[in-house]
């Protein structure tokens, strides 16, 4: 996952150069970072992103402290003074060699508009718990191969960023230009407040980029934090599908939140070690049960998404303990071992990897590294739509990487599939809301709404276990359901068509999988396709949570939900019967026989009359 946060002038000095270049540790004042680093163990910072040869630096390049405070502290050239001083050598005077040394506008002059300047952009990149257990109790070996595929995915999504997200502009936003020269360094930091193992990485995208003409100016940030969820979910698929393919693991879903996504975790590595690891989890936690309180106490209601999130950030804050002292790896990794063993014994630590290859074995054995993209563009598309009712393309490219994570458990998959997926989604199963103004230019793809004509599903409530009181099902839960509901008309709609006079339908075991994605061609009929995808889904998932495989008695079982889905299944039936005693009859197909561009629209279940019928129904 990838978290956000802004270096400005008040806390560039105070927490980046003297913290976060420590270890997010506490360095004192006059000791140079360089000796701090070594006498800790530390690796230095070290510089990335096409944009530094017109810096004159290099990638991989070790970043000392004075270039960090003249370029995250100043907005200036990292090579400033020695620049500053050929100025004043040849006669200018200080103010004028100074400014010349300013990347883009100076923060004096941005000042004097009461505005406060923006340096950089904090990007941390985490890798899932269980990753990180296995990294901090795994072999060497284990070690390297996480690391390196965590720096790999690092480089995926800045790349990534400056293909297709990053962008410059000025004249108060009239005219912009693409920025594909990024300048940023990442340091490395190890553990957490209490000394518990959290590979993560601080990225610091620089706020400032070439234009055109050669001059420097501020990114669109609001473009880099529209896309944070996008570029999150490709660090997760990346780094994730790297260490399953070399390792030989797989990921199992783990729920973390009730009604809420489940993240993938490595299969095999036991909910006790991920908690041991995940010390602020469970301060979080405890902290956020007396903020909801006091928010319900208030408001009368339980907080929405957006509000959970703020809580659970103010909940962090205020368990954040105070800076300790950064201590090097093969400390932590003998202290971090020792305290497993003592805790879980070392028989369970050292098979540890053995485990986690036994049950990756196991899943991989029955999870085809194959993707049904016709499917999962209504998958994607249905559950964007029912979260967000309205939606841009990077929510629907965030929603196909989290498809391919959950669907392929750690496999390697075509590059590109994801973009394929969304596109599909947003050609076969959206409409554009955005309707370009006479006059004025197109808006850039990734600026345009999207929505969709699916039903909307009624909300149900869900009972309470372990004396909690009931909860009201969550947006991610209908839209779930919303979604299998479209998969399975789908999945009828193909079978209904396909079939012959007196043919039985195609079965999960009589064909094997297919795919359609980009260099590979669908080599089976819509109805072999249709059945081997279902039973690859449901191999692929069999723990999945209530509601969230395509095997209907997964499904969640309210009196509720039953007798829709049982509504769902007489409609099926009764189209299926109509158009086979059609075909009996005339031999030809019905004249409104649902055609491949418009199967979600005639086969979508009409979940709330009271909302209106779906089209074509």
């Amino acid at each position: 996952m990838i978290s956000v946060a802004k270096v400005q002038r008040r806390n560039a000095c105070r927490y980046y150069v003297r913290g976060v270049a420590f270890g997010d540790g506490r360095r004192p004042a006059r000791q140079a970072l360089k000796d701090a680093q070594e006498m800790a163990g530390l690796p230095p910072g070290v510089w990335m992103g096409r944009g530094l040869s017109a810096l004159g630096l290099t990638a991989g390049e070790a970043v000392t402290q004075r270039q960090m405070e003249l370029v995250y502290g100043q907005g200036r050239h990292p090579d400033a003074d020695r620049m500053e001083r050929e100025l004043l050598d040849d006669g200018a005077d200080a103010e004028t060699a100074r400014l010349a040394t300013v990347l883009g506008q100076p923060a004096e002059e941005i000042e004097k508009r009461k505005l406060t300047p923006l340096f950089a952009v904090d990007f941390v990149f985490r890798a899932q718990a269980s990753l990180i257990v296995l990294w901090a109790l795994g072999d060497d070996h284990t070690r390297w191969v996480i690391e390196r595929a965590h720096e790999r995915a690092i480089d995926t999504v800045l790349r990534w960023l400056e293909d297709e997200v990053a962008e410059t502009r000025w004249s108060s936003g009239r005219k912009r230009a693409k920025a594909p020269a990024l300048v940023a360094s990442r340091w490395r930091h190890f553990d957490n407040r209490d000394g518990f193992p959290l590979l993560h990485d601080h990225v610091l995208i620089l706020n400032r980029v070439q234009r055109p003409d050669g001059t420097w100016g501020a990114l669109d940030t609001r473009r880099l934090y529209q896309n944070v969820v996008a570029a999150g979910t490709l660090y997760t698929l990346t780094m994730t599908t790297q260490v399953c393919e070399e390792l030989g693991l797989a990921t199992v879903p783990r729920e973390v939140t009730p009604g809420l996504r489940p993240v993938m975790e490595i299969a095999g590595v036991d909910q006790d070690l991920i908690d041991w690891s995940a010390t602020r989890r469970e301060q979080i936690d405890a902290a956020l049960e007396g903020i909801t309180d006091t928010y319900v106490a208030k408001h009368g209601r339980l907080p929405g998404e957006r509000g959970r999130h703020g809580l659970g950030w103010w909940a962090a804050q205020e368990t954040r303990r105070e800076k300790k002292t950064p201590k090097p790896l093969e400390q932590l990794r003998a202290w971090w071992r020792t305290s497993a063993i003592l805790r879980f014994g070392q028989k369970m630590v050292d098979g540890l990897l053995e485990r986690c290859r036994a049950a990756g074995k196991a899943i991989r054995a029955r999870v085809s590294p194959q993707v049904d993209a016709v499917l999962a563009a209504v998958d994607v598309a249905a559950i964007v739509f029912t979260v967000r009712r309205t939606f841009a393309r990077r929510h629907v490219l965030a929603e196909a990487r989290r498809h391919l994570l959950e669907t392929l458990r750690g496999r390697e998959f075509t590059r590109g599939l994801d973009d394929y997926i969304a596109d599909r989604a947003l050609a076969r199963h959206s409409r554009q809301l955005t309707v370009p103004q006479p006059g004025r230019p197109m808006p850039a793809p990734d600026q345009v709404t999207y929505t969709a004509d699916f039903a909307w599903p009624h909300r149900w409530w869900i009972a309470g276990t372990g004396g909690k009181p009931p909860r009201e099902s969550s947006g991610y839960e209908r839209a779930r359901v919303a979604s299998l509901a479209l998969q399975n008309a789908i999945r009828d709609a193909r079978i209904a068509r396909s079939a012959p006079d007196g043919a039985p339908a195609a079965t999960a075991s009589a064909a094997p999988h297919a795919v359609d994605h980009p260099d590979r061609d669908a080599a089976h009929t819509p109805a072999q396709q249709a059945a081997a995808v279902q039973a690859h889904q449901q191999a692929a998932m069999p723990e999945q949570l209530e509601g969230r495989t395509t095997d209907p008695e997964t499904w969640i079982r309210t009196p509720e939900n039953l007798d829709r889905f049982a509504a769902w299944k007489r409609a099926a039936d009764a189209r299926r019967r109509a158009v086979a005693d059609h075909l009996q009859q005339t031999g030809q197909p019905a004249s409104d026989a649902v055609g491949p561009a418009d199967q979600q629209q005639h086969h979508t279940p009409q979940l709330d009359p009271g909302r209106g019928a779906a089209p074509g129904q």
